[in-house]
C-alpha cells in the first residue's frame, strides 16, 4: 500500500510519506496570504495501483501568530478617560 496526496499545494507545499500517509510541510505558511488549503488523501494498492479505499478530502487551516508586531511611533502615550464614560469614548 502507498498513500497518495492530491490539491492545492500538493507535492511542493505539502509533501506525504508514500509509506506511513503522514503529511508533513515543506515551508512556512502565511495566514494573510491563503488561509486555508484543501487536500485530498488515498491508499492504493502499490502493485495495481488501484485504490483501497475512497479518496479523503480534509482542510488545512492555517492559524496566525503575530508575525507583524505594532510598531509606535512614540515610546508612551497619555491619555485621559472621564469617570463613567461609556464603551467606545
Amino acid at each position: 500500500m502507498r498513500y497518495v496526496l492530491n490539491g492545492e499545494g500538493a507535492g511542493t507545499i505539502f509533501v506525504i510519506d508514500e509509506k506511513t500517509g503522514d503529511l508533513h510541510v515543506t515551508r512556512s505558511l502565511d495566514r494573510e496570504s491563503k488561509p486555508s488549503y484543501v487536500l485530498k488523501a488515498q491508499a492504493v494498492n502499490r502493485q495495481t495501483g488501484y485504490p483501497l479505499e475512497p479518496e479523503t478530502e480534509f482542510i488545512v487551516k492555517v492559524h496566525d501568530i503575530n508575525d507583524n508586531e505594532p510598531k509606535f511611533e512614540r515610546d508612551t502615550f497619555l491619555a485621559t478617560v472621564p469617570e463613567m464614560s461609556e464603551v467606545g469614548e
